[in-house]
């Protein structure tokens, strides 16, 4: 391949990071805040971290799950907005809404039912001396109260992906941003009880992010209809909640594969955790510090997969095939030299962020090294995150399937419970050995992007 395919004009990056910028600067500061966060709830001790962070495994699962549910209707949002079709928009928004609610009920139910069965998955002694029931106690306290914030982060979801489909990256990141900055005060302040409000610990973290979430909610809701002139798709949209049975019929047999996807992916990740798990209650505590740290890093790759997405699907949606080709190339491309630049500057900072939390010297330096494992596979993850976004956006949400959740319940799952259960092999080779899988899914991910078997204009005959 000639090196002048793979690097884009001035335009092309200009475009690139107009649409990535506003989404990476939220994701930026959300995870940063989300550090933060961890940082405050770290000081409380290490059994509430734990029991914070388990929780944030199950929650984990629902925020993917409601991701991918709305995927599906987001792939024809984002050609029929570069077809000029608002209607056709405007249909996709009403399907985003009531999958939105079936799925924050269904996890509110199965979380409310059985919420301790699931924390104590997770809790298993380890070389440390740690309490579990005390985890497990703190675990449900967070689950109750953060089982609220489920509705308004959904229809966030709804408004907020739509806005981006549409073009409209800003006002996401302005709302995301204004909550971020909420979370972290109310943290502050019900955390530790300032301002002659109570401690409430992971009870204070919990009400923070619902109050956080709401305030998102009504910023992004507010400012849709108050701006229908750049959200035309939002009038009208309770006139009825009818979709076109040809567009749900579409819509559902490539969502389908996005929602099994996401739910199983996610899963699949809590599985795994829960393998390292067994190892000890201080490997849930480091996994916690290096897992939110690596989130942020992550941003960048994240972002970067929305932007292929949006600018890829937007010129399939415009009939202009060989171009989606040439620019996701470069897109391609683009990934994993910033992701090679992201590892970098990870892998310095790694022995640091740790010491800031107060736990034990062990999960210190167990939650560095996952860190340094982490920003070595950072250009892969790269690469393999804006593969999947390629796939998804030209409609191949089986492929996108089997080339993710089907790899990790595959190969990845299969590999840690062995390891982990049937070997006496420590934490850290455990954890390399997993994540040394991910090289497997670079090849796959490079034939099947190469084939162009991605390449579809989904809405032409709509």
């Amino acid at each position: 391949m000639k090196k002048s395919t793979l690097i884009g004009s001035r335009i092309f990056y200009r475009r690139t990071f107009t649409v990535m910028a506003p989404i990476l600067i939220q994701n930026v500061i959300t995870n940063f805040v989300n550090l933060l966060d961890n940082l405050m709830v770290g000081q409380v001790g290490t059994e509430p971290m734990s029991g914070v962070a388990i929780v944030n495994q199950l929650i984990f699962i629902y925020n993917l799950c409601l991701f991918g549910a709305l995927a599906g209707p987001g792939i024809f949002t984002a050609q029929y907005h570069g077809r000029g079709d608002t209607e056709g928009v405007r249909e996709t928004f009403r399907a985003k809404w009531i999958i939105s609610l079936l799925i924050a009920a269904v996890f509110c139910a199965a979380y409310l039912g059985w919420g301790r069965q699931l924390i104590s998955l997770f809790l298993h002694e380890g070389e440390e001396t740690l309490d579990l029931g005390a985890t497990l106690g703190y675990g449900e306290e967070y689950l109750r109260v953060i089982l609220l914030q489920a509705l308004p982060f959904a229809v966030v979801q709804v408004y907020a992906g739509t806005l981006r489909e549409t073009g409209e990256t800003v006002l996401p990141m302005k709302a995301g941003i204004a909550a971020v900055f909420v979370n972290l005060v109310f943290n502050y302040l019900l955390i530790f009880g300032h301002l002659g409000l109570p401690a409430l610990g992971v009870v204070g973290a919990a009400v923070a992010t619902v109050i956080a979430r709401v305030v998102e909610c009504a910023i992004v809701v507010l400012w849709t209809y108050r701006h229908r002139e750049r959200a035309p798709f939002a009038a009208g949209t309770f006139r009825d909640f009818r979709v076109a049975p040809a567009l749900a019929r579409q819509m559902a047999v490539m969502g389908t594969p996005l929602l099994l996807n996401e739910l199983l992916w996610s899963s699949g990740m809590t599985m795994l955790n829960q393998c390292y798990s067994l190892r000890g209650l201080e490997v849930v505590s480091a996994n916690n510090i290096s897992g939110t740290v690596n989130s942020l890093f992550l941003c960048v790759s994240i972002a970067m997969g929305s932007t292929v997405a949006i600018l890829v699907g937007q010129t399939l949606g415009a009939g202009e095939l060989e171009r989606a080709v040439d620019e996701d190339r470069k897109l391609l491309a683009l990934a994993v030299a910033i992701g090679v630049a992201v590892g970098a500057v990870m892998a310095l900072v790694a022995p640091l962020v740790p010491r800031y939390y107060n736990t034990t010297a062990a999960v210190k330096m167990l939650a560095t090294r996952f860190l340094v494992v982490n920003s070595l596979m950072m250009p892969l993850v790269a690469f393999t995150n804006a593969a999947y976004f390629t796939l998804r956006c030209g409609g191949k949400t089986i492929i996108t399937f089997l080339f993710d959740s089907a790899f990790v319940w595959g190969v990845c799952v299969p590999v840690a419970f062995v390891l982990s259960r049937y070997t006496a092999m420590p934490i850290l080779p455990l954890f390399i050995a997993v994540q040394a899988l991910e090289l497997i899914k670079c090849a796959v991910g490079f034939f099947l992007v190469r084939s162009r078997k991605w390449v579809n204009n989904l809405v032409a005959n709509i």
